[in-house]
């Protein structure tokens, strides 16, 4: 019996990185997994992956920015599988490795779009449905940079805090009909977001460093985390933050 038997989960951002190693343990748990990314041939290609194991999986294209594409792709996901018990608000970019002062406006905006923006969107719509299957679980992947500062980047961690308050918001607001929000805070992990850092032997032996567990995360390290909130192993527990990054903010 799996872990999620009988739930319809949607996670973005599941084409690559940490969202399909999520969407391929919570298929495997027994889950209906919809992967939603921009990334079409990425995410068909993980979604093969996961339906030749006898598991059901759908892939569907969606800019986490666009209220019109979160519409479409909730209402999809109902009509598929007949509700929606589980949102993984996984999709995320980083931005402009520079100090505050020459930080790019553009920039700026693009990253609290997809990061902050788009994680709202996700849970305004998702809750119409859960309400209706008398609860569900979001989880918000937030980051360590939703918890500490970083010396150089602006956005990235203020679209991280916002992602972190916000979950406690919805959390209260929607505790008393059965959703259940929570962020998830991961440090570094060995993903294509995180590739000019975690592949440069430079840096990448900087991160280690900083990190008391002495490695880099692999995308299969924090899914098992995501896992934990969706199921119902979790039930007692929202608003709350789960870290998983190695020992750093303990320092």
């Amino acid at each position: 019996m799996g872990r999620l038997d009988g739930k319809v989960a949607l996670i973005t951002g599941a084409a690559s990185g940490m969202g399909a190693a999520e969407a391929r343990l919570f298929a495997n748990e027994g889950a209906k997994v919809v992967l939603a990314d921009i990334q079409d041939e990425l995410g068909r290609k993980v979604t093969r992956v996961i339906e030749d194991t006898g598991r059901t999986a759908t892939y569907m294209h969606l800019n986490v920015a666009s209220e019109d594409e979160w519409r479409k792709v909730i209402a999809a996901t109902v009509k598929l599988y007949g509700k929606l018990n589980v949102l993984v608000n996984n999709a995320g970019i980083g931005g402009a490795l520079v100090r505050l002062h020459e930080y790019p406006t553009q920039d700026w905006d693009r990253v609290m779009a997809v990061n902050a923006t788009g994680t709202f969107l996700g849970t305004k719509h998702a809750i119409p449905e859960m309400r209706k299957a008398g609860g569900g679980s979001i989880i918000n992947v937030s980051s360590i940079y939703g918890l500490v500062g970083s010396a150089m980047e602006a956005a990235y961690p203020a679209s991280k805090g916002a992602v972190r308050i916000f979950t406690k918001a919805a959390a209260i607001q929607y505790a008393k009909e059965n959703i259940r929000v929570n962020s998830l805070h991961p440090g570094f992990i060995d993903t294509p977001q995180a590739a000019v850092l975690v592949h440069d032997p430079v840096e990448r032996k900087k991160l280690i460093e900083r990190t008391p567990l002495g490695r880099i995360a692999m995308p299969e390290d924090i899914a098992p985390g995501a896992l934990f909130l969706a199921s119902d192993e979790s039930s007692y527990i929202t608003g709350a933050e789960l870290v998983m990054d190695g020992g750093i903010t303990a320092q």
